[in-house]
């Protein structure tokens, strides 16, 4: 069955449009068709950027749109555009959003089967009006998704996150037994629906270093953790915890699970980012649509020089459509 993935191509000042490039460069095409969501002056200027050929289809509406083909969707003809790499600005934050917004229309509407997004800057998207953290909770709001969660994956590796883009300093208090297990419900979801493991096995990470080790660093173990996963436990998930974060990664427990639910973001995000090794992809859990990211930004530094590494979108490409197939399988089950 053919395969519509819409591909939203970031600030168009940063290294989206040359992982789109490079990595259609080397995706099958087989029963598969990229629609890239950006604009022919985009694009030309990028292909020409990188001494690039792409043979791709132009069409001014999703009505036009070639199967199995690269297509390029006009997303944003009425935009006075100027390529700048390495520089964000008001107009390439106008723009990125701009895409994400044309491939969730295209998703609900069912005229694309998911979406996968190049690397926005927060620094410009909200230059340009849109006041958001980020890609995940724009999407959450835009298909009126109350229980969602940043999940990165690996391979078997799955970290998803109980608290996202927030400070350090605001942790502990935004966490509490409800939220966990809002949380450890929707892992679970998304590993029986999309990654078809029918049974999943989840591990809670602890908040304090050696979880706690018993109340004496920390209480939040005893007091929100704990009985969070004793709940969700009653309720026959398998999940067990809170364990220690260093060893839990250390030892390599993390090979004896499904899913793993960190506490914060760099709890969870910077093991997984050095075992991926470049590799990894943010996967929304809990949208009605799929949506995936490769787990880089949108390294402005290195912008226009012919030097980003395709292999986390091409990566996230690759996931979209196995995700597809998933919630394909789950349609003819039910």
């Amino acid at each position: 069955m053919q395969k519509r993935i819409a591909m939203s191509i970031g600030d168009i000042n940063g290294i989206g449009p040359e992982v789109v490039i490079k990595s259609l460069r080397e995706l099958s095409l087989a029963d598969r068709t990229p629609i890239i969501l950006s604009s022919k002056e985009v694009l030309d200027f990028w292909l020409n950027n990188l001494s690039e050929s792409l043979d791709y289809h132009y069409a001014q509406s999703i009505d036009e749109i070639a199967e199995q083909q690269v297509n390029l969707l006009q997303t944003y003809a009425d935009q006075d555009i100027s390529v700048t790499p390495g520089d964000f600005s008001k107009k390439s934050g106008k723009c990125a959003m701009l895409s994400v917004e044309k491939g969730i229309d295209l998703c609900k509407s069912q005229q694309a089967d998911a979406l996968v997004t190049a690397p926005i800057s927060k620094e410009a998207v909200n230059i340009a009006g849109y006041h958001i953290p980020g890609h995940t909770e724009f999407l959450a709001e835009k298909t009126d998704t109350s229980d969602f969660m940043m999940m990165l994956v690996h391979k078997g590796l799955r970290v998803g996150l109980v608290t996202g883009h927030i400070p350090i300093s605001k942790v502990a208090s935004a966490l509490s037994t409800d939220s966990i297990k809002k949380y450890i419900r929707v892992m679970h979801n998304a590993l029986q629906n999309d990654f078809d493991i029918q049974s999943p096995n989840i591990a809670v990470l602890g908040l304090n270093p050696h979880a706690g080790d018993g109340g004496i660093i920390g209480d939040e173990e005893q007091n929100i953790i704990n009985p969070a996963i004793k709940d969700i436990r009653s309720q026959g998930l398998s999940v067990s915890g809170p364990h220690p974060a260093d060893g839990f990664f250390g030892n390599r427990k993390y090979e004896q699970y499904d899913g793993i639910l960190a506490m914060y973001h760099d709890q969870g995000l910077i093991p997984f980012k050095t075992l991926s090794f470049g590799g990894g992809v943010n996967f929304t859990a809990g949208l009605p649509i799929i949506r995936t990211s490769p787990d880089h930004g949108t390294a402005f530094d290195i912008a226009g020089q012919n030097k980003a590494n395709p292999s986390s979108f091409i990566e996230a490409f690759k996931l979209a459509v196995e995700l597809i197939e998933h919630r394909n399988k789950q349609v003819v089950k039910g």
